[in-house]
C-alpha cells in the first residue's frame, strides 16, 4: 500500500475552500448581529397625541399628574405600556406638561404642591414648579412635552420615555 500525498493544487483547492465557507458561515452570522445592533440608530421615533382629558377637568394654577399609553410601547406591555406626565394649567389657561422621570437616573418624580416643588425621592433631586434643576444631582431640567387643546380635549406629544 502507498502512502498517497496530495498535490499541492489539491491541498491549496481545499484551503480555499475551507476558507469560503468559513467566510460564508461568518457572514450568516454577524450581518443579523450588525443588523440587530445597528437597527436602532435608524428607526423613527413613536411620538403620537394622546388625550388627557377635557379642558374643563383642570383647574388654572394646579399640577395634576395624568395618565396615558406610552407612544413607543409594544402591543404585548399591557399594563406596562402605561406612561404619566405632570400637567399644569397655569393661570393664563395655557397648559405645560412635565415628564414624571427625573433627569438624573429616570426615578419618578412627585409633586409637592406645598412646596411648589417637583421631588425625586431616589437621589434627592429636587425641581421648581418651571421644571428646573432646583438642587441635588440632576443635570438638567425636567423634560417637557408639548401640549395643545383639540376640540376641547387636552393633548400631549408623547414618545420614548425621558430619561437622560
Amino acid at each position: 500500500m502507498s502512502d498517497a500525498v496530495p498535490s499541492p493544487g489539491r491541498r491549496k483547492l481545499l484551503a480555499r475552500i475551507s476558507i469560503g465557507l468559513g467566510c460564508v458561515g461568518a457572514a450568516l452570522i454577524g450581518v443579523p448581529v450588525v443588523g440587530f445592533l445597528l437597527a436602532p440608530l435608524f428607526e423613527a421615533v413613536a411620538k403620537t397625541w394622546r388625550s388627557v382629558g377635557p379642558v374643563e377637568q383642570f383647574k388654572n394654577g394646579a399640577t395634576v399628574q395624568v395618565k396615558f399609553a406610552d407612544a413607543s410601547s409594544v402591543a404585548w406591555a399591557g399594563v406596562t405600556a402605561q406612561t404619566a406626565a405632570w400637567l399644569r394649567r397655569e393661570l393664563s389657561g395655557e397648559f405645560v406638561a412635565f415628564a414624571v422621570n427625573c433627569t438624573h437616573l429616570g426615578c419618578p418624580v412627585r409633586w409637592l404642591e406645598n412646596a411648589d416643588l417637583f421631588m425625586c425621592p431616589c437621589h434627592g433631586g429636587v425641581y421648581y414648579n418651571d421644571g428646573s434643576v432646583a438642587a441635588g444631582p440632576p443635570p438638567k431640567p425636567l423634560t417637557r412635552y408639548p401640549v395643545r387643546v383639540r376640540d376641547g380635549q387636552v393633548e400631549i406629544l408623547t414618545g420614548p420615555t425621558p430619561i437622560t
